[in-house]
């Protein structure tokens, strides 16, 4: 059984807190792939070492191809009990009538959460934690890998369970068979190609049946190819990373399909599953781990940052406050305070903080990173050397870590001599993070800043297959469109001799997001993409940070209207922004203000009017800007 269970997926190329709540004690445990953070003793932390390390030797057993090194630390928090691990959880999950967890897994940027409540009850407690594992391991696959075989091993390997001697692998889920007992499963035609736009995977009953069949489906091929020693999922796996279509590719693998539907929904109504059994150790050296004692303040300032990553912000400033009350100098204090004023949108408070950080601790990539990060958005951002410094410096300290590679390619495009070298930055960033949309936008804009626009083409291209939901989709549109109309307004330029294409380059800008904004050269009139209509639709407001402005057209603008602690937007547009009423609360601009170039990153109580295109939130009406 250990050969079949090798080969299975060996195709996958590359998963109200206070000052009050602190407990008497924390201990860290390291091992060489993990961090774990814990409020019960040395002997739980280690065990919890010892079962991640063994979890992800077998994950590698079965994906030997599998994403490693990562350049962001997983940091596992080992809680004792409910109470303690509900202090850290979202929000969300703490009403009444929500699902009860006994484990989460935050994946960021610059570092990966896991919490875990030690006292947890089940056969499966930590389920989401292997599901989101299994994700993270598979995240180098994510630009070939659609979206059901994703979800599927992903909920196949959730249930896994791992003792001294035994693992057990694929045990059916209850629920996923009860739920689809009782509904009528999707045409594997439609399952096959659901994508990041489709409802199935985001309306929450359709996606029911989507998440629950993506699981059958998968079950159904691993349990048929280790049964028949046929290597059917392997080899529609293959076919998908020759960049063949998931439809055509089933068929070549599978078969016909309505076959194998006729068989799926028979399996779905079987009175009992098989699992895989390996009766096989996976060895830890749990002499490699590294134990301490950690001050509570240390503690705390790291639990500040699970709640500013959980959302929770105002918890996560108060127990901030009471750190550096205690230890003025805690630099994790000052460095998860640099990361809430990012997060708030407030980029100058931001540097400020992490400016001490590395003063307080040179040795931590995360400040370095930040420092630079947030000073590229600064006005002497252009004549600041310590910006590279600061961004090479983390790269130094961490060379797995992916966003300092971009912000430096960043930093670098400002100067058109050095293009080539921040698309090289830019490379090294998506080599290390796949799935990361931003590096593979951002890639697209270095080049069209040099005016390599079908290089840029085929790079968002690329990235479409890597976005993952409607707003990432539309963020890779925009960017196409603006190249097709760049083109077609040079074609029109060579046909007709009175019209004259400008071509002065494309202004790239960051993001407080960590994305570039590309303002295209006008070259020509063209169509709106939105409608112009009078603002006579349902009025609303939104605050919060201005994002990926853009003027298009003679005088259109766009923008997104992102609100603090969240990632959610507002898209919104006005084909003539002169129509727009500008104002200012607590300060007076700085002679005339240009929408196209003066707003970006600016704090806004934006009023707007709902339109007849569903694409579009609708038209700005008015802007009140704020520092």
């Amino acid at each position: 059984m250990h050969q079949k269970i090798a080969w299975l997926l060996l195709f996958v190329s590359a998963l109200s807190a206070s000052a009050r709540d602190t407990t008497d004690h924390w201990v860290e445990v390291r091992s060489p792939h993990f961090v774990v953070l814990t409020d019960s003793n040395e002997k739980q932390g280690r065990r919890v070492a010892s079962q991640f390390e063994r979890m992800r030797t077998l994950f590698h057993m079965l994906m030997p191809a599998a994403a490693d090194s990562p350049g962001s630390p997983i940091i596992v928090l080992a809680l004792k009990d409910r109470k303690a691990f509900q202090a850290l959880e979202p929000e969300a999950y703490l009403a009444k009538g929500q699902l009860d967890l006994a484990g989460f897994f935050s994946r960021g940027a610059d570092k990966n959460y896991i919490l875990l409540r030690l006292d947890a009850q089940g056969e499966h407690p930590y389920a989401t934690v292997y599901h989101e594992y299994t994700h993270y391991m598979m995240r180098n696959a994510s630009e070939w890998l659609p979206l059901w075989l994703n979800e599927g091993l992903a909920e196949f390997y959730q249930n896994t369970q791992i003792f001294d001697k035994e693992i057990r692998l694929g045990q059916a889920d209850l629920g996923d068979i009860y739920y689809l007992r009782q509904n009528r499963l999707l045409p594997l035609a439609t399952l096959l190609k659901v994508d990041a736009t489709s409802p199935y995977y985001h309306e929450e009953q359709k996606g029911s049946v989507f998440y629950a069949e993506s699981w059958a489906l998968t079950h159904y091929l691993e349990i048929n190819d280790a049964k028949n020693g046929t290597s059917h999922l392997q080899d529609y796996a293959n076919l998908l990373a020759k960049k063949q279509d998931p439809l055509v590719a089933a068929q070549q693998a599978f078969g016909d399909l309505k076959q194998l539907q006729s068989a799926l929904d028979g399996y779905v109504s079987q009175a009992s599953f098989m699992e895989f059994k390996m009766n096989k150790a996976v060895p830890v050296d749990e002499s490699a781990f590294q134990t301490r004692p950690i001050p509570n303040t240390d503690a705390d300032a790291i639990r500040a940052d699970v709640l500013v990553y959980t959302q929770r912000v105002h918890d996560a400033q108060s127990l901030i406050d009471a750190v550096l009350q205690q230890d003025p100098n805690n630099a994790l204090a000052h460095e998860t305070m640099g990361y809430l004023k990012f997060r708030e949108g407030d980029t100058q408070a931001a540097r400020k903080w992490f400016g001490e950080a590395v003063k307080l601790d040179s040795q931590s990539y995360l400040a370095n990173y930040y420092y630079g990060a947030m000073s590229l958005e600064s006005a002497e951002a252009a004549k600041d050397p310590q910006i590279e410094s600061s961004l090479r410096a983390a790269i130094k300290l961490n060379p797995q870590f992916a966003p300092a590679y971009d912000a430096l390619a960043m930093n670098l495009s400002r100067d058109p001599e050095k293009g080539s070298e921040a698309h090289m930055f830019n490379i090294q960033a998506v080599t290390l993070e796949p799935d990361n949309l931003n590096y593979r936008l951002n890639t697209a804009a270095v080049l069209m800043n040099q005016q390599h626009y079908d290089n840029a083409l085929h790079v968002l291209k690329t990235a479409m297959k890597v976005a993952r939901t409607p707003e990432q989709v539309m963020a890779v549109q925009v960017r196409i469109d603006q190249i097709a109309q760049y083109n077609a307004a040079v074609e029109q330029s060579h046909q007709t001799q009175n019209v004259t294409a400008t071509v002065t380059g494309s202004e790239v800008t960051r993001t407080g997001d960590g994305r570039m904004v590309i303002r295209m050269p006008a070259a020509s009139r063209t169509t709106p993409k939105y409608p112009t209509e009078e603002p006579t639709g349902k009025r609303h407001t939104a605050s919060g940070v201005l994002r990926s402005v853009q003027c298009t057209y003679p005088s259109v603008l766009t923008f997104t209207v992102q609100p603090a602690g969240t990632a959610a937007s507002v898209s919104l547009y006005r084909n003539d922004f002169k129509l727009i009423e500008f104002s200012a609360t607590n300060f007076s601009p700085k002679g005339d203000l240009d929408p196209c170039h003066d707003i970006e990153g600016m704090k806004a109580k934006v009023a707007y009017a709902e339109v007849s295109d569903k694409t579009v939130a609708g038209q700005i009406l008015s802007v009140e800007l704020s520092k």
